[in-house]
């Protein structure tokens, strides 16, 4: 398996780390190469002694970012005869193909084609790589996540929560507009902003609108710290102008927080409109306020709405209903489970 190293941030190394706590790399014989920054030399070497001495079978995480790096991983495998396991992470994939030349759009489609599957984290991405490689076997494939216990005593307050990383792509600014247009009626609504990106332009923005005491930045946080702030938060905002299904949100509402976000890529295949989750055009900051207005003061809509994203989250994202379609692939790919673990079972 080929990925970003555990430390990375990101939703790579968060649904690693999901594979891990739920038993994946104890079920199968997997040897994690991390690819990013200067491991990439020692991955590179990795992958290649393991071809040399034998067939075996490539699962590589791969995101915009790092996308012609993994590239070349992939294409190593290929060429050793290896079935490959291509898994889509993020977003940008259109825009970045788009941008993309003649050959490099060649290759991009050899890639996708040549992958014993190309697995995307919603329906709407897997579309996308049908239409550009119609011979590619692409997959949906539903990341896991951890449903932990609710506390019960848990205060939300008027917490409004962003996860991710500040930018005007991402909506913050259009957040920071609706959230001054709801501290009218909602005048104790904090805002706290967990992640990276131009935080001194978010909080000068904040500035001008009068509400700098209102938002609060905690720089980028772990999983012990997200926990905590869903414990706290009264509602996640999502506003991005681009996404697949960003892990924040499929967390959040996993945690029973109610969320508002656009309804932009692979949002909408989990959030319906009213019932599990609030949805809004991009951009639009007034129908974000009122979202946002609705769910800090009527209580009781903001339980219903968190419960029922919760209950939609376990039937999709639960890891007994989404790791059995990954092993599948595993298998498909002439993967041997472990065998001490067949005997325990």
């Amino acid at each position: 398996m080929l990925g970003a190293a555990p430390e990375t941030r990101g939703s790579i190394a968060a649904v690693v780390a999901a594979y891990r706590a739920h038993g994946l790399f104890t079920r199968w014989p997997i040897a994690y190469l991390p690819t990013n920054g200067r491991l990439a030399f020692a991955a590179a070497r990795g992958l290649a002694g393991a071809l040399v001495r034998g067939r075996l079978a490539v699962h590589a995480h791969v995101s915009v970012r790092s996308f012609w790096r993994d590239a070349a991983f992939i294409a190593a495998a290929l060429t050793a005869r290896s079935p490959v396991l291509v898994q889509l992470h993020g977003t940008g994939f259109e825009r970045f193909y788009d941008q993309c030349d003649g050959l490099q759009r060649a290759l991009v489609v050899r890639l996708f084609e040549g992958a014993a599957c190309v697995a995307t984290p919603s329906e709407s991405l897997r579309g996308w790589v049908h239409g550009i490689a119609r011979r590619a076997h692409a997959v949906f494939l539903p990341n896991p996540v951890t449903f932990e216990p609710l506390a019960q005593d848990s205060c939300r307050g008027k917490l409004v929560l962003f996860l991710g990383h500040m930018a005007p792509e991402k909506g913050i600014f259009d957040l920071l507009d609706a959230a001054a247009a709801v501290r009218g009626a909602v005048p104790d609504l904090r805002l706290v902003c967990a992640g990276d990106g131009d935080r001194i332009a978010v909080a000068h923005y904040a500035e001008r609108l009068g509400m700098a005491d209102a938002v609060k930045f905690t720089g980028w946080v772990g999983p012990s710290g997200k926990r905590a702030l869903f414990e706290s938060a009264a509602v996640l905002a999502a506003p991005g102008y681009d996404a697949a299904l960003p892990m924040s949100l499929v967390e959040a509402m996993a945690a029973a927080v109610p969320v508002v976000a656009t309804a932009v890529g692979g949002i909408p295949e989990l959030v319906s409109d009213g019932i599990n989750g609030f949805l809004i055009a991009p951009g639009d900051s007034a129908s974000l306020a009122r979202a946002l207005r609705r769910l800090l003061v009527d209580r009781e809509l903001a339980a219903r709405i968190g419960a029922a994203a919760r209950d939609s989250v376990r039937l999709r994202h639960a890891a007994e209903r989404a790791l059995p379609r990954l092993e599948d692939l595993y298998a498909a790919m002439g993967v041997q489970r472990n065998i001490v673990h067949l005997k325990a079972a």
